[in-house]
């Protein structure tokens, strides 16, 4: 491309108040106005752009000139006008060439027309570019002569300057509104109806800037898109990543390593009088709900340090329980018996509110809909039902919806009903459409679990794999996690740590496995029950909290490494943190409902 000369330092180009051109990061009040018009302005590449042979850095990819104009670009952002502006003068790579300088004079004086002519010459090869940047410009010319009521100018300017342009017929008409219909202007102007030129205008340039090339005008923030990119980008190829962004520095590369998974014993919960057969920690993570085949279901409080207590010990069903479900604002947990009966619960008083039966038939698994006014059931007639929280029984679907032993889950939308309808089949219920869709597996199917965004669902089977299935479009099988044992038990499996990037599950060897969810990588097996672990549970307010629950009749509650145990003097055990904390056992007292 030609180009025109860039003799003159920073300090010598034409310069916009930044208070008038408020929130566009383009270097305007670094420089001071340039004198003349935009005749004979023809752009070239700025100096030394495309000479490969400057560059910086190791390998060879960084142009000087790029790099330079993008951290200039980032000062002026920042509101460090004047480094800025020295760092343009000292390195001497202008920011802009003069040709895009005029161009935003022009724009922020609205010299509409002086600016179409310059865009004619800036040197864009693309003419469609040219085109749809002069359209832009124009139709913001057309809009403060609508809003300054000179009616005809903007007919004029609609007529015989952007109809030329050869606009939509449909855009052309929508222009026309704003000459008849005044409540049309805020619709139609793509920046709104403003009374504040220089911010209309400031809008204006920023989608100049989204449309005219990049080595012209720099996109919005580059610098900091470039860091995020190269930050997030470390944070994907961390295999262990399971801290939170704001943790992540620029001074070092980032890698967590292991010591960021829950891998050590910090308390152990020993108030069930039989084995542990459910967990579940509050949507908010402030509670965890446990049951147990002693037909007691008890809700911890995990208090500020992370430590737990016993809150209420529920104590009313004839039957094991299988099953609890957290409502959705947490406030109310749902316990299911073994062909028995649902109960719900106060979480703040441990008074039991509803007791959910169906007249000769016993439930077996339990949900919430996502409204909080509605609860499901599986029933042992294979059937699912759906009550009013005061007991009104709504509607029902009846066959093959369910097992005797099966979970149940409800999409955060309500649409979806998901229960295992077959021994190697998951049913897909949609509520609304009445169409049925199935997973289906070669092996026995003992217990699942939907992810928190309800893209995944997560499947154990009989023959000691775990599959995890994407329910986008098509269910399909995307990864396969194997290593734990299962040979007689039901024993569950969950999502979890930031964004739920890893798989946890229980084992009959009386390990709790982590897997890299992406990868399928093992990467621990934590030691510490001293039987079948059936069932886990990660809090998702915390990636650093999760639960297990063994057939040993304990909890343990799982953290950060580098806490050690002290020994008391009752031959129990504690454990201190490096803050001084006490992570104990607990023993807490039981009430009934």
């Amino acid at each position: 491309m030609g180009g025109l000369e860039d003799e003159e330092p920073a300090s010598k180009r034409m310069k916009v108040s930044l208070e008038k051109l408020k929130g566009l990061s383009n270097g305007l009040a670094a420089v001071e106005r340039l004198g003349g018009s935009s005749r004979d302005l023809m752009a070239r590449p700025l100096q030394s752009e495309g000479d490969s042979g400057d560059v910086i850095g190791t390998k060879g990819v960084i142009r000087r000139v790029e790099f330079v104009r993008i951290i200039a670009n980032a000062l002026y952002s920042l509101g460090y006008e004047k480094t800025g502006a020295y760092l343009e003068e000292e390195s001497g790579i202008p920011l802009y060439s003069p040709a895009v300088n005029v161009l935003m004079q022009q724009i922020h004086d609205g010299k509409w027309d002086e600016s179409v002519e310059t865009l004619q010459k800036i040197g864009l090869p693309d003419e469609h570019v040219v085109r749809s940047a002069s359209v832009l410009v124009l139709e913001q010319k057309f809009f403060e002569l609508v809003e300054r009521d000179e009616v005809t100018k903007a007919l004029q300017t609609l007529r015989t300057e952007i109809a030329p342009y050869h606009v939509n017929e449909h855009r052309i008409r929508e222009l026309s509104s704003c000459l008849v219909a005044p409540s049309m202007r805020a619709q139609v102007n793509s920046y709104g109806q403003q009374s504040a030129k220089a911010k209309a205008r400031t809008q204006l340039l920023e989608e100049l800037q989204k449309l005219l090339p990049a080595s012209l005008m720099i996109p919005e923030k580059r610098l900091e898109y470039l860091v995020e990119r190269a930050l997030l980008l470390q944070r994907d190829a961390c295999t262990f990543h399971n801290s939170l962004s704001n943790e992540m520095s620029l001074y070092t590369d980032h890698d967590c390593g292991k010591n960021q998974i829950p891998s050590q014993t910090l308390q152990v919960l020993q108030d069930h009088d039989d084995e542990v057969w459910f967990l579940q920690f509050s949507h908010n993570g402030k509670y965890l709900a446990s049951s147990s085949s002693d037909r007691s279901a008890i809700i911890w409080e995990v208090d500020l340090k992370g430590r737990l207590s016993l809150k209420h010990k529920l104590l009313s069903h004839e039957q094991p329980i299988s099953m609890v479900s957290w409502s959705p604002d947490d406030s109310q947990l749902l316990t299911c018996g073994v062909e028995e009966a649902v109960r719900r619960w106060d979480v703040a008083t441990g008074e039991c509110l509803h007791v959910y039966e169906k007249a000769g038939l016993g439930l077996v698994s339990c949900g919430w809909f996502p409204d909080g006014k509605h609860i499901l059931a599986g029933v042992n007639d294979k059937s699912i039902c759906m009550w009013e929280l005061d007991g009104n029984e709504l509607e029902g679907w009846k066959g093959q919806r369910t097992l005797k032993i099966s979970d149940l889950e409800i999409t955060n939308d309500g649409k979806k009903i998901i229960s295992i309808c077959r021994e190697t089949a998951i049913l897909l219920l949609d509520r609304e459409l009445l169409i049925d869709k199935l997973i289906e597996e070669d092996q026995t199917i003992t217990s699942f679990q939907l992810s928190r965004d309800n893209k995944f669902l997560l499947v154990n089977l009989m023959n000691q794999e775990i599959h995890l299935w994407s329910l986008e479009g098509e269910a399909e099988l995307v990864t396969t996690y194997t290593g734990h044992k299962r040979t007689r038990f039901v024993i569950r499996s969950c999502f979890g740590g930031l964004n739920q990037a890893f798989i946890a599950s229980g084992s009959e060897d009386s390990l709790v496995y982590i897997w890299h969810r992406g990868t399928g990588e093992v990467i621990e097996a934590l030691e510490g029950h001293s039987g079948s672990v059936n069932c886990v549970s990660w809090n998702p307010a915390n990636p650093h909290m999760l639960a297990s629950g063994s057939d040993d009749r304990t909890i343990r509650i799982w953290g950060l490494r580098g806490v050690d145990v002290v020994k008391c003097k009752d031959n129990s055990e504690q454990y201190s943190n490096s803050n001084g904390g006490i992570l104990h056992y607990s023993n807490g007292n039981g009430g009934t409902c």
